[in-house]
This record gives C-alpha cells, sequence and structure tokens, in this order.
C-alpha cells in the first residue's frame, strides 16, 4: 500500500529544565511575561512531524513516501532518512532557507515550550498523485505548511484517498471554514485532548457533531492512552507502559505511524490505535523523536500480548 505522508521535516533542539515552569510564572503578571529557564545542555535531532511519522513507519517495514520540503542544510538529515531507508525523492529542497528548527524545553512536570523557525516549510511540496490507485493508499496529513494541508485534503478527497487529519500544533493559525473542510470527509481525525477541545471550540461543535464531518475521532491523552470515538461507540486505548519515562517529544507521531501500520494490515480502527499506542511506548523510552528501535517481529510478539480492559 503507497502511504503518504505530509508534514514538516525539522531540526529539534531539545532541552530540559530541571524545575517546574509554573513555579516560574505569576499569573498576575502574565502580561508582561519576562521569564528564563536555564537548561541543562541541548541536543540536536531530527525531527518534524512528516520525518517523525516516516521513521515509525519504517521501522514497522513500510516505505511511506515523504511529502516536505527541506532547507539548504539538508544533507545531515536525508543522510539519516537514506540509512533508514527512507526514500528523500519526493522532498523539495529549498536553498535559500534553514530546515525549519524547533527549540523544545520541557520541565519536571513534562511541559512543554516550543519555539519553532519554520524555514522551508513556508513553502508548499508541491506533489501530484499521476498514477496512483486510491484504493491502494492511505494518507496522512500532519502540521507542515498550510497550504500542503487544505491542498492535499481536498485532492484526497477528489481522487478517494482515505486521509487522516491531524492539525496538531498548526491549530492557532487556521480559519475555520478552511480547518471545517479538511475534516470534512477525513476517515480519521486525530488530536490530543487539549487540541480537540480548540477544535470543537473554532467550528463550534461537540465531538458527536465532528462525527458529522468525519468517520472517526481518535484523541490521545499522554500515559492517560487515547479514545476512539465513531458511530459505533467509545472505546478506550490503553497506554503501555514503557521500559522508562525519558521524553514524551514524538510520542504522539509515534503513534500515528502504527495506527497508520495497522490500517495497512486490514485491522479495525481499535486494533490500530493499540497498535499506535505500543509504537508510542518505545518513543517515550527515549530522548528525542527518531531514537528508539525496535525489532518488528518482537514488536508483533508484543502486540498479540496485550490484553484489552
Amino acid at each position: 500500500m503507497d502511504i503518504f505522508v505530509s508534514g514538516s521535516l525539522a531540526y529539534d533542539r531539545i532541552m530540559n529544565f530541571e524545575g517546574r515552569f509554573a513555579d516560574h510564572i505569576l499569573p498576575d503578571k502574565i502580561h508582561i511575561l519576562n521569564v528564563c529557564f536555564t537548561v541543562n545542555g541541548m541536543q540536536e535531532r531530527f525531527g518534524g512531524t512528516a520525518g517523525n511519522i516516516a521513521y515509525a513507519l519504517a521501522l514497522l517495514g513500510e516505505k511511506p513516501t515523504v511529502l516536505s520540503c527541506i532547507g539548504h542544510d539538508h544533507a545531515q538529515y536525508f543522510s539519516w532518512l537514506r540509512e533508514n531507508d527512507i526514500n528523500t525523492d519526493t522532498v523539495r529542497i529549498v536553498g535559500e532557507e534553514f530546515t525549519a528548527s524547533a527549540y523544545i524545553t520541557t520541565d519536571l512536570s513534562d511541559n512543554q515550550i516550543t519555539g519553532f523557525n519554520p524555514g522551508a516549510m513556508k513553502y508548499s511540496s508541491g506533489y501530484t498523485f499521476d498514477g496512483v490507485t486510491p484504493s491502494e493508499c492511505i494518507g496522512i496529513v500532519a502540521p507542515g505548511n498550510l497550504n500542503d494541508m487544505c491542498d492535499y485534503c481536498r485532492i484526497y478527497k477528489e481522487k478517494g484517498i482515505r486521509y487522516i487529519f491531524d492539525p496538531g500544533q498548526s491549530l492557532t493559525a487556521w480559519e475555520t471554514e478552511r480547518l471545517r473542510g479538511c475534516i470534512d470527509g477525513a476517515t480519521i481525525l486525530i488530536s490530543n485532548d487539549y487540541e480537540l477541545e480548540i477544535i470543537q471550540k473554532t467550528l463550534n461543535l461537540d465531538r458527536e457533531e465532528l462525527l458529522d464531518l468525519t468517520g472517526n475521532v481518535i484523541t490521545t491523552k499522554a500515559e492517560h492512552g487515547s479514545v476512539v470515538f465513531s458511530s459505533e461507540g467509545e472505546a478506550v486505548i490503553p497506554a503501555i507502559e514503557p521500559e522508562k519515562v525519558s521524553d514524551p517529544t514524538g510520542a504522539g507521531d509515534a503513534y500515528r505511524g502504527g495506527l497508520i501500520k495497522g490500517l495497512t494490515l486490514g485491522k479495525n480502527i481499535v486494533q490500530s490505535a493499540l497498535m499506535g499506542s505500543l509504537c508510542a511506548s518505545y518513543a517515550v523510552a527515549c530522548h528525542g523523536t527518531q531514537e528508539y528501535r525496535f525489532d518488528l517481529e518482537q514488536f508483533m510478539e508484543r502486540l498479540d500480548d496485550i490484553k484489552m480492559g
């Protein structure tokens, strides 16, 4: 099956703050906020939503098509992708820009503050879907270039390709009707619980009304698992306990990779979401979003051992 992954490619600069943000922010002075958090070093990792999801899918034995843009500093990232058997031919190089960069600081409560420079992500990747067989395709539209997100949702609907819509961190940039248009016709709308509230408030719809637009609503809830909501009702997907908790960054993208893998195997959405939960458990055990590894055979054996409550 052809898997199209659109979103961002980015260098993540990951930092940890050995305290809690809330202890240093005065609620009555939020209008003149001026704080500095001293971190204990920085690690540079490969990231971005498209890169992270594609990486998870590669570990799961798939060969996703990445639809994204990257800057003139792409050599190191391309080398990494190719090392992991991910094709870079469909990634557009924007020579006059840096690759998108995220500066992520995590505190002891796993709260995060992120600064993001879009760089090459400001440009559309411009992929055309000539010659594809819609019934043998699935796409995920993850946070990235906003025009790409709208265009790919439209193209998927026109061609009859099922797709997952994942607005994520891009939500603050959406106009109401554009957001509604992308959700309308999606096979799955996926977000965390905070993002779901933003979506519902923006569209003035409750969760049940969202199902008039999309077939399924998946809400991820970090260590509390996830919830699949469809016309058939609600299913709670447990979080799979990791070997250790090192870094939550990228767990959501790993979840999406596992979810897509399940769908390509013909599993139902609940079984696929459980695969997502298992994949996410590997991601949180490592610092960085593309640092975890697993053997596919052992992954599937572990999946078989998981019992739903």
